[in-house]
């Protein structure tokens, strides 16, 4: 939260307003007297100043790299594609009557990716350097060149060597992805020094604004600096966010002129606001005059932005958002990915689940796997298979224990289990215990990527709400294995599973794997 939010300087909180009774009007009492918002800004904000400049500037900077190293990922694929399938001798292709150059179609192809890249924006200055959202679209680029190619064979017939193709595009494709994670890393790492960070002003109630800040905060890649908030309601002078006292720089009436002063680069609209939506529309006019952005949060809790589609009907701006989709191809997809993955993975590592088995066995007395009964898709049962990495009697033993519970809600955890053995301990570090958990996969009782596979006397607790976790398989690994695991409270884990439950998708699994075996190199709240 402090590398996000400008903290406030002593000089100013002696300055700060006081009421009828001594106390200060950081404290959420009305003052006296009228509200003085504190200026935190000695010199004016004027349009297309310095601080303002390098906001956009480097963003723009930002994409423009991304266009160049596209272009020599993409022009390096289809070059080496040519190499490998031709050699260095010139070759021609077959068009029809005529033949033709292989670079003159390099050619095309390159030209081609690179407008696909253009047309599915995928150098959005809004989604670069954080979310999903530019893989999938990178992904998406990538199966558009793929379709037309398909079309140009064809139409033009054609006579492509399906190698050249078979090589150049999943290498294109890898190619991409890599440099593009490797410039966020990259981007990470200077926003994490306060660099390349977008100043927002939040306006809202203040129930609406310390949530938001809150979100913001909590994601080490948001690309925002909070410098200060805009309340509606009482007047005051500081704003306790998670223990962090945010200046409250105005109220509804003057964010404008707050702009100015905190030279913001957008105003970030929490939650409804007095005025409604006319408020907002003036707003965003007068924010027009220095360019700055009007950001609108949906209040639409456990929708993703796939799923929302605006479409203005005579005039009248309406939000569209579609049914989540339990059925259909995508799940075919899905359960193929999870046949070809999980098959492919048994064979790779069975000298490992060997050797990991042997351990266990001669770790302590008992069976090296452990049978435990869960609930799948539908509140269907299954037996779920683990290394064992607790005493044979750990079952008998968790009634003596659950006085210690240090687990949220109907989940039972603790950090130094006494049940736990030896070998058990490091294998639940590296999840390596989860391991037989891909002949689930393979079975089709679980999927690669899913909510947290729940035990029975779990579900029997659930609400209503919670049983949506049920609509799909359960998962290998999920949103609650690559965002703190044990250590997310009950409410998280399942915000984190219904989110994934109604808005997954075959690149967002393919990120969340990948986000997984990054987790393997540095566990967190694994126990």
């Amino acid at each position: 939260m402090t590398a996000l939010i400008d903290t406030p300087p002593a000089a100013t909180t002696a300055t700060a307003p006081s009421t009828s009774n001594g106390s200060a009007a950081g404290q959420g009492t009305a003052p006296t007297q009228q509200h003085v918002f504190p200026n935190f800004v000695t010199h004016p904000f004027a349009r297309g100043s310095s601080a303002r400049t390098a906001a956009v500037v480097w963003n723009r900077r930002y994409v423009r790299i991304l266009t160049v190293t596209d272009a020599l990922v993409v022009c390096g694929a289809v070059l080496a594609g040519n190499v490998a399938r031709f050699g260095l001798e010139p070759a021609e292709l077959r068009v029809g009557p005529f033949d033709a150059p292989y670079l003159l179609l390099s050619a095309v192809i390159c030209l081609a990716w690179m407008l696909a890249l253009h047309i599915y924006r995928s150098r959005d200055e809004r989604i670069v350097g954080m979310g999903p959202d530019e893989y999938k679209r990178t992904i998406n680029a990538a199966f558009a060149v793929t379709a037309g190619l398909a079309f140009a064979v064809v139409v033009f017939q054609l006579e492509i060597a399906r190698g050249y193709i078979a090589f150049i595009l999943p290498i294109g494709t890898a190619g991409l992805l890599c440099s593009r994670w490797l410039l966020r890393q990259w981007l990470q790492r200077q926003r994490q020094r306060g660099k390349y960070l977008a100043r927002v002003l939040v306006l809202g109630r203040p129930r609406d604004v310390r949530y938001v800040v809150q979100q913001i905060g909590s994601k080490s890649r948001a690309a925002y600096n909070v410098v200060g908030v805009a309340l509606t309601g009482k007047p005051r002078s500081w704003l306790d966010v998670g223990g962090a006292q945010l200046p409250v720089v105005s109220d509804e009436h003057s964010v404008v002129d707050a702009v100015a002063r905190v030279r913001a680069d957008a105003v970030i609209v929490a939650g409804p606001t007095k005025g409604g939506s006319r408020y907002v529309q003036e707003l965003g006019w007068k924010l027009e005059e220095s360019a700055t952005q009007l950001i609108l949060t949906t209040g639409l809790t456990n929708v993703a932005g796939p799923r929302i589609h605006a479409r203005p009907v005579e005039g009248l701006p309406l939000m569209y958002v579609e049914l989540p989709q339990y059925t259909g191809g995508k799940h075919v997809i899905k359960r193929g990915l999870d046949i070809l993955l999980s098959g492919t993975a048994l064979l790779v590592l069975i000298p490992v689940l060997a050797l990991l088995a042997i351990l266990v066995r001669r770790d302590s007395p008992g069976p090296a796997i452990f049978r435990q009964e869960r609930v799948g898709r539908g509140g269907g049962t299954f037996e779920m298979l683990k290394f064992r990495s607790m005493v044979e009697s750990a079952e008998d033993d968790l009634a003596g224990l659950l006085d210690r519970n240090e687990g949220a809600g109907v989940l039972f955890k603790m950090q130094q289990d006494p049940r736990v053995t030896r070998v058990g301990r490091w294998m639940r570090k590296y999840s390596l215990d989860e391991l037989p958990q891909l002949w689930n996969v393979f079975l089709g009782h679980m999927s690669l990527v899913g909510p947290r596979p729940p035990l029975p006397r779990e579900v029997a607790q659930y609400g209503d709400r919670v049983h949506r976790r049920l609509y799909i398989k359960p998962g290998l690994t999920g949103m609650w294995q690559i965002n703190g695991r044990s250590e997310l409270n009950w409410k998280d884990g399942v915000r984190l599973d219904l989110y994934y439950v109604e808005n997954w998708s075959l690149a967002g699994d393919l990120i969340i794997l990948w986000r997984t075996v990054k987790m393997l190199h540095r566990p967190v709240g694994a126990y």
